[in-house]
């Protein structure tokens, strides 16, 4: 495995080794031992996968808040995204920062995003899977969205005529969501 970081702290691209031959690859997707030495030490306890039927689907900007914020493991089973990663840590010198990198099943790559982050993504082709690893359990009373196309962010999104859940589209802006992530949660 490859593990670079990226823009933000402790955001990482993860890149996989892929061995070839005539009947397809194989792979070690995910390593333990192999993260830990990367700096890694998450310990992930559920898997979560969403299926978009159709390309310009948006899903995002996503968190929980404490007292149980979730790391994330990312990666392209089917299909391609164009995904975000925003930092939300109001105490954090890049807090409102945000970047973007295309996940692919042919590219790949994974995308690990420590607590204090938002996350989202734009589908590029029909039947795109999205895989996740969280650390932490889904808490339906700490799940948050920040409205996808926020001015304050500016995020990249690249797309007319999203396809949005109602959840999305109704979700509040960064300056009236009460997300409460901070540089003390982030793993």
């Amino acid at each position: 495995m490859n593990v670079t970081e990226l823009v933000l702290p402790g955001v990482k691209l993860i890149e996989p080794t892929y061995f070839e031959d005539n009947r397809g690859y194989s792979a070690e997707a995910y390593n333990d031992r192999t993260l830990q030495e990367y700096g890694i030490q998450t310990r992930f306890v559920v898997d979560y996968v969403c299926f978009n039927k159709e390309a310009k689907t948006v899903r995002g900007i996503h968190f929980q808040n404490n007292p149980h914020p979730q790391v994330k493991l990312v990666r392209v089973l089917h299909g391609e995204v164009l995904d975000f990663v925003v930092d939300l840590r109001r105490d954090s010198p890049t807090y409102k920062t945000w970047t973007s990198l295309t996940l692919s099943e042919e590219n790949r790559k994974q995308l690990y995003l420590p607590s204090g982050y938002g996350h989202a993504y734009v589908t590029r082709v029909p039947g795109t899977v999205v895989l996740y690893k969280f650390d932490d359990y889904y808490d339906r009373s700490l799940v948050r969205a920040i409205r996808w196309n926020d001015p304050e962010l500016a995020l990249g999104w690249d797309v007319e005529n999203p396809i949005l859940s109602a959840s999305d589209s109704k979700a509040p802006w960064l300056s009236e969501s009460d997300v409460n992530l901070n540089m003390e949660g982030n793993s």
